[in-house]
């Protein structure tokens, strides 16, 4: 019989790494909402059961097996009359392991179908942990034929190395394509796979379901944000961003092919999807880990306000503590600054000098230091101190350090190794100064769905207003050892972001002598960054995952205008087989 309606459950969830029998539970839930609500089949992102990315996990057989275990005992469970599952999960077939996606029907593993194109750019690395998959038909469920590109198969477009996936299944006879993903955030990411995924219907003429996991995950940030498309590329539904969200779609079928109507969620861009980011990036990853909650040094200045102000917002009040760690240079407009956030925010908050710790270094080393001038070593003592007393209370209450530093320092070195660089997670680490100033501001005018801090102002405007310091000398300001923020980062962000060689920044109207220093300075500071705290990512390079450049390093653009290469000098021999054959 041919069915005319049919009904899919989309669970857009928040699974976790290694936690096979809690994402299990997370599925069984969702199945019995869909069974609830009439549906035919419940969907899940790609590899929901390990939870995503499981990176070299995934090559551990006893994960492996606990894996496929908890598959089988979900399939099981489908001998109940209700509705199918379909559900990532690795999986081992004659020797190889797959990123599989399963569908579970009538007691048993009904069909696998295998991941194709396998990504190996940006954050990810499946090459070197899954099998390439062979191309799979539709699968038939409930008289309806589902095709089951798996992420990347739908990212790509066909060529010597990738396989057009979809052109595949609608080829062989697939009437809905259901993509579950595992794309993480960043800036401008929904625009991405919109297009893409127009794209492929376009192409195909067939419906689609955008299906992606919600949640942190160490620095990613999974934002969920499933959405359908019809045929005709209208927007038939579309999911929360940065929440779970399990929801039932109505189709039906016409001539034309099935049509979806659904619920369409309001969306965030922009600093918003920035800041909720963090905070749910900062959120999970506390909780994830089993802290029972954080403590932070509040300065007085906007890093540590932002910081809080997303501290306060992802875990509650009540699980955030804030310790002002003053000195001589410590301006009094620090400490009320500080006193005024705390009180704002509701955290609990303590004043801890740092003189005798200071002064007691200084005694021990002056011997070693005899004759040497002051200079920014025992400035830095100042902030090696602080650290040491954040991870000393860390360490007695269990609490984790959120580390403030933001993404301009990060770039240049800006920051002291095992003092202020000390902490956990770093839910700042990928936002940019000037973009600091933005988020504070719109703190103080909206707070993200779900966010537990207080709304209204909670960020003392002259925070804001302040020219930013580390008061680690008299009068000291930023911009004393670095160039104004908003002139530093328009020149990282072309230089981290899009890795622009220095002669192209310098033709942009950017002055040569500081380009090549800010470029300097991102290079020395490998090292550090190298043993900063992970935190979310949010632009398309963060530092770890996406950049990776060696801490040794002797190359250094010069800033001159890059030379045509000469062809002359390329000899036969050293051309691929397919250039010497087109000649």
């Amino acid at each position: 019989m041919t069915e005319t309606t049919f009904k899919i459950t989309l669970g857009q969830l928040n699974p976790t790494v290694g936690d096979i029998a809690g994402n299990a539970a997370k599925a069984r839930a969702a199945r019995a909402q869909a069974k609830a609500d009439g549906a035919a089949l419940v969907a899940f992102p790609e590899l929901f059961i390990a939870g995503y990315p499981p990176e070299d996990l995934v090559l551990r057989p006893a994960f492996q097996a606990a894996c496929r275990e908890a598959i089988e005992a979900l399939a099981r469970e489908t001998s109940d009359g209700g509705p199918a599952m379909l559900i990532g999960t690795p999986w081992v077939d004659d020797g190889k392991l797959y990123n599989a996606y399963a569908l579970l029907d009538e007691g048993r593993v009904a069909a696998l179908r295998f991941k194709v194109n396998l990504p190996n750019y940006g954050v990810f690395d499946e090459k070197r942990v899954f099998a390439r998959g062979p191309v799979g038909g539709p699968l038939k469920i409930r008289g309806v034929r589902i095709g089951v590109p798996i992420c990347e198969d739908t990212w790509v477009e066909e060529s010597a190395e990738y396989e057009n996936v979809v052109e595949c299944l609608a080829e062989t006879g697939a009437e809905i394509l259901v993509v579950p993903n595992g794309s993480p955030y960043a800036k401008g990411k929904s625009d991405i796979r919109l297009s893409i995924s127009v794209a492929r219907v376009t192409e195909s003429d067939l419906p689609l379901v955008y299906l992606n996991q919600v949640g942190g995950q160490d620095e990613l940030v999974f934002d969920g944000a499933s959405f359908v498309l019809n045929a005709d590329r209208s927007l038939a539904a579309q999911l929360p961003c940065f929440e779970e969200s399990v929801v039932t779609l109505q189709w039906t079928r016409s001539a034309e092919g099935w049509h979806c109507t659904g619920p369409v969620a309001p969306q965030i861009d922009g600093d918003k999807a920035d800041y909720a980011a963090c905070v749910l990036g900062l959120r999970d990853y506390v909780r994830k880990n089993g802290f029972p909650g954080v403590l932070l040094g509040v300065s007085g200045g906007i890093d540590s306000a932002l910081c809080a102000a997303i501290a306060v917002d992802a875990l509650g009040a009540e699980n955030v503590r804030g310790v002002m760690l003053p000195f001589r240079f410590t301006a009094q407009v620090s400490l009320d600054d500080a006193a005024r956030l705390a009180t704002a925010l509701g955290i609990r908050y303590d004043v801890l000098p740092i003189a005798p710790a200071v002064t007691g270094f200084e005694e021990i080393l002056s011997g070693v230091f005899a004759g040497s001038p002051s200079d920014i070593t025992e400035e830095n003592l100042q902030s090696r101190a602080r650290g040491t007393l954040l991870m000393a209370m860390s360490n007695k209450l269990g609490a984790m350090v959120v580390t403030t530093g933001n993404k301009s320092e990060m770039s240049v070195g800006y920051a002291t190794l095992y003092g202020d660089m000390n902490g956990g997670f770093n839910p700042i680490k990928d936002i940019y100064k000037t973009e600091v100033f933005r988020m504070a501001s719109l703190r103080n005018a909206w707070k993200p769905e779900g966010a537990l801090g207080p709304s209204g102002e909670v960020i003392p405007p002259c925070v804001i207003a302040r020219p930013p310091t580390a008061e680690l000398r008299e009068g000291q300001l930023d911009q004393d050892s670095l160039p104004p923020y908003d002139l530093l980062d328009a020149i990282l962000e072309r230089l981290v972001e899009r890795e622009e060689p220095l002669a192209a920044i310098v033709a942009e109207g950017f002055d040569h002598d500081v380009v090549v220093r800010v470029d300097r300075l991102l290079n020395a500071a490998e090292y550090k960054r190298r043993q900063a705290a992970p935190g979310v990512k949010v632009t398309r390079r963060n530092f770890g995952r996406d950049r990776r450049y060696p801490i040794t390093n002797r190359f250094r653009d010069s800033g001159k205008s890059l030379p045509a290469p000469d062809e002359t000098l390329v000899s036969r021999a050293s051309r691929s087989s397919a250039e010497a054959f087109q000649e």
